[in-house]
């Protein structure tokens, strides 16, 4: 499929990256059918991906694995709330992250996480009743872990 974007400009999306939002998301109930957009480079060891809007050209968000920056998330989630991306086991959760100027700022919402089922390539948004920060800071984190890499290829 041929979409048109933004950030990217016309992009064929294979079968496989398209997700299918029944429920719309959080602030956008009307968009339900987005393509997750990576760098073939890397794989699905992409760090920053693109949950690109099919209907909206202009609605990109970058989201991001939350396991690369928090190792310990595993939120709970009632079952009713994922009846609709339907049972299986090969789920991934992203979070959306935010790249302000100040890159001090960057930051990833841990409290509503998008929930897909990569078997069916349905997904929801939920939001969670656990004491989990819509802004969980990122930046020193992850430049420490840069550092670390750095360090560990000089040796």
């Amino acid at each position: 499929m041929e979409i048109k974007t933004r950030i990217f400009g016309d992009v064929t999306i294979s079968d496989d990256k398209m997700i299918s939002f029944p429920n719309g998301i959080v602030g956008f109930p009307d968009l339900k059918d987005f393509a997750l957009i990576h760098d073939e480079e890397q794989g699905d060891q992409a760090g920053i991906r693109w949950m690109q809007s099919v209907q909206e050209p202009n609605f990109a968000m970058p989201v991001i694995n939350p396991l690369v920056v928090k190792e310990d998330y595993d939120p709970l989630v009632d079952d009713e709330l994922l009846a609709v991306i339907g049972k299986g086991e090969n789920i991934l959760v992203l979070t959306t992250i935010t790249v302000p100027t100040d890159l001090s700022k960057m930051s990833v919402n841990l409290k509503a996480p998008f929930v897909i089922n990569v078997d069916t390539r349905k997904a929801v948004q939920v939001v969670l009743e656990d004491d989990l920060p819509v802004k969980f800071y990122v930046y020193e984190l992850l430049k420490a872990r840069k550092e670390n890499a750095k360090n560990e290829k000089k040796d």
